[in-house]
């Protein structure tokens, strides 16, 4: 049970995080407001975990202009893509581990 445990990363512990990675994952980007919608979250507690991914280098920004409104938005990084499915693969093993 140990090794099992072992292979989560602690960096996906919070639902917050594990949620943006799950959205990431699945999206080539994802904005600051539909990020905050859909998790339900503040904007400083969105922001705070956005800015951990980021400087772990699991996410990246990208900041532009709709119009004339500023817009920014995030993407998974390689790195982050493999981290999350390495993390999804141990809660996968340890949810089916007998």
């Amino acid at each position: 049970m140990k090794d099992l445990i072992a292979g989560l990363n602690k960096v996906f512990e919070s639902r917050i995080r594990l949620g943006i990675m799950s959205i990431l994952i699945v999206n080539d980007s994802y904005d600051f407001n539909n990020l905050k919608e859909t998790l339900n979250v503040t904007d400083g507690n969105l922001a705070s975990h956005l800015k951990a991914l980021e400087e772990k280098g699991l996410i990246r920004v990208e900041k532009h202009f709709v119009g004339r409104k500023p817009n920014t938005s995030y993407i998974i990084t390689e790195n982050g893509n493999l981290l999350f499915r390495q993390h999804l693969k141990a809660l996968e093993d340890l949810i089916n581990a007998k």
